[in-house]
């Protein structure tokens, strides 16, 4: 098997190594300046020869090259690079359905390192679950994500990670959220609001929804994680959610600044004159500013007993398990993924919707007719079951996330000698998760795998919502992954999506500006549409009346 050893610093070692016993033992056939001479030569040679062992050498000794099925034109160059194709997770899924396979698929890296691709529920079972600990996210990923992230709960491993998790499943309790959904349904009428009033000052009634979408889901993150209101809804001069809004841009240059992030060494990288370079430190350095004051803030509140929230922030004060530092790291992570997430997930619900005229006009009338008046809403008012019991509803937020999950890709590294399915697995192995092919597997979820299907997700004998939306498997579905890595906010998440989407239907009836356009799927590492989502909308009441 290869050795799990950094190919270039060994190449460099070597030839280095290489040409000082040279220059000792023969200088006699040497030119002037005999040790760059032989240095450039030796370079050369290393790496022609390294290149024939991993290309032409190396997939015949591979034990995983031998016995796991390949993907068609399996080779160095077109595999190696599916996992950075966009949009993101498509040749994976493409491989999914085409490549006969027992639940793993073998396919080549860059440089030619062994790849693994988990397609059944019995591999993603195996890999997240049982064998959860055997693998971790890799170190330069980790690496990348360490500076918008810092070391949160999505960053750490082992021990620190089991730690942090369970201080923080708490505030993520089904209570807890069940208190929440009051807020969160206070910020989506204020969203309809906001989308009304652009609505009426542009004359063909176009908007961009995206860019709401960011608003509302970091107005709620704001109340929920720090007991703060950042009114972006009504301003964007919030500090901090400009930064956000910068540094998650899906842009072309960002993406190519995460590839390179992940293939050259940071030294090298930093050094060269690209201007991103030097903005994403600022961006960095000012979200950990602005975090380090709002933990100094919020611990001031709970020392003079002038706190009495319930957010994330002062939860994890109150527990004194963590230092200010490592919650600054806490901050920026559910600041980034618990906006993210629900963000993306209403984005293209709305373009689902605006696709399928019937599902969005069945869905109106079911929470038109199960939801009182917004005027009416007071705090005996059970949202939280009024929500979670729509059929309907619940079937098209499942569906969504389905077809569109944030994160369509990621990836585990081996960290010892394991196993998955029988197969020995080397450590240093990589193992892909592709949560847009698992998601869409014509296997696990039929020949209608990639159609948006609400009613896949509601029992026909009683009409009641189901959670497995019919495949055999809870494993058939990765948007949140599974075990003790799953998002620990899913259903954080999903309350926030039925709000968004149940107070959007009920003021709004849309289709796509362009009913022709279909959106270009981008994003760094999570999706979102490449061009923004540019509905045309009609208040309700100018439409046709429902039921």
């Amino acid at each position: 098997m290869a050795p799990n050893i950094p190919l270039i610093p060994l190449l460099v070692v070597s030839s280095v190594a290489e040409s000082l016993l040279i220059v000792s033992f023969f200088p006699q056939y040497l030119p002037h300046n005999p040790l760059v001479y032989v240095l450039v030569r030796a370079l050369a040679f290393n790496a022609a020869a390294l290149a024939v062992y991993k290309v032409l050498i190396y997939p015949l000794l591979s034990p995983l090259a031998r016995n796991l099925p390949h993907p068609k034109n399996d080779g160095w160059w077109p595999n190696g690079l599916a996992q950075y194709s966009k949009p993101a997770g498509q040749d994976f899924s493409k491989w999914v359905d085409t490549t006969p396979n027992d639940g793993i698929i073998y396919f080549r890296g860059l440089m030619n390192t062994d790849r693994l691709l988990v397609t059944s529920p019995k591999a993603i079972g195996e890999l997240l679950v049982t064998r959860s600990y055997d693998f971790e996210k890799p170190a330069v990923l980790r690496n990348f994500l360490r500076k918008i992230l810092g070391d949160g709960l999505i960053i750490v491993e082992g021990d620190m990670h089991k730690f942090q998790r369970k201080h923080i499943m708490p505030v993520f309790s089904f209570r807890h959220i069940k208190e929440l959904y009051p807020m969160m349904w206070k910020k989506a009428i204020s969203l309809t609001e906001g989308v009304m009033a652009e609505m009426h000052d542009t004359p063909d009634r176009v908007v961009e929804i995206n860019h709401w979408s960011n608003k509302v889901t970091m107005d709620i993150i704001g109340v929920a994680g720090l007991g703060r209101e950042f009114n972006s809804l009504k301003n964007s001069d919030d500090e901090l959610i400009q930064n956000y809004e910068e540094i998650l841009e899906p842009t072309t240059e960002k993406v190519i600044y995460f590839v390179c992030n992940l293939l050259i060494p940071q030294p090298i990288l930093q050094a060269l004159p690209w201007k991103l370079n030097k903005r994403v430190n600022i961006i960095t350095s000012n979200l950990k500013t602005i975090c380090r004051q709002l933990v100094r803030d919020k611990r001031e509140l709970v020392k003079k007993n002038a706190d009495d929230h319930l957010d994330i922030l002062s939860v994890l004060l109150k527990s004194n398990n963590f230092s200010d530092d490592e919650l600054v790291d806490q901050l920026l992570t559910f600041l980034a993924a618990g906006h993210e997430t629900t963000s993306s997930a209403f984005t293209w619900a709305t373009h689902l919707l605006s696709k399928n005229p019937t599902i969005q006009s069945r869905l109106r009338s079911e929470i038109l007719s199960a939801v009182p008046p917004a005027d009416t809403i007071g705090p005996e008012t059970d949202l939280a079951s009024i929500l979670e019991s729509l059929p309907l509803l619940n079937g098209v937020c499942n569906e969504t996330v389905r077809l569109y999950p944030t994160v369509p890709i990621t990836i585990r590294e081996a960290v010892r000698p394991t196993e998955l399915l029988g197969n020995h697995i080397p450590a240093g192995t990589a193992v892909v998760v592709c949560p847009l092919a698992i998601n869409r597997s014509a296997e696990l979820w039929g020949p209608d795998a990639k159609e948006f299907k609400p009613d896949r997700w509601i029992n026909e004998e009683t009409g009641t919502p189901n959670k497995t939306g019919g495949a055999e498997s809870n494993y058939a579905i990765a948007t949140f992954l599974h075990g003790p890595r799953s998002c620990i906010g899913q259903g954080f998440a999903m309350a926030e999506l039925r709000c968004l989407i149940a107070a959007f239907i009920c003021r709004f009836a849309w289709e796509m500006a362009d009913p022709k356009e279909e959106p270009v799927v981008a994003g760094v590492i999570t999706t979102k549409p490449r061009d923004g989502m540019h509905l045309r909308l009609k208040k309700f009441e100018e439409g046709e009346k429902e039921g």
